[in-house]
């Protein structure tokens, strides 16, 4: 048991150095490119994972609370909140108006249908007023 210790505990260093090597953003490795510590790491089994958790990396706290993962955050669209876009409530505005204008074109198409439906059924005809008497017949 203690033979596999002894392979496993550098092999388990080495994946957790490799690792965090990848997931640390660029600007926070010391010294060396990130891609030379990555080399490092898996060229020099031991020593490589050490010199990285040792002197690779920045150890504080970034600045504004950043997390090890943000930094892929930084390359993507930043996304808000349909509440909070002003582009997409404008547009919402601008769908209301287009749709309350086509509201109001259907509302006045119905009522001039019904008022000539209405005509038909007194027998006026269409140039006569909706108000005034069919006309006489002999």
């Amino acid at each position: 048991m203690l033979r596999a210790l002894i392979y496993l505990l550098p092999l388990a260093l080495t994946i957790y150095a490799f690792i965090d090597c990848l997931n640390t953003p660029e600007d926070e490795a010391k010294h060396l490119p990130k891609v030379a510590w990555v080399f490092i790491i898996l060229l020099f089994w031991i020593v490589g994972p050490i010199v990285w958790l040792a002197a690779g990396k920045l150890r504080h706290v970034p600045a504004g609370g950043r997390t090890p993962s943000e930094w892929h955050r930084d390359h993507r669209t930043q996304w808000v909140a349909p509440d909070d876009n002003p582009e997409f409530l404008n547009s919402l505005r601008a769908e209301n108006k287009k749709d309350e204008s086509l509201l109001k074109d259907w509302e006045a198409d119905l009522r001039r249908r019904e008022d000539e439906l209405k005509r038909r059924e007194r027998g006026t005809g269409p140039d006569e007023a909706p108000g005034t008497p069919p006309p006489a017949t002999a």
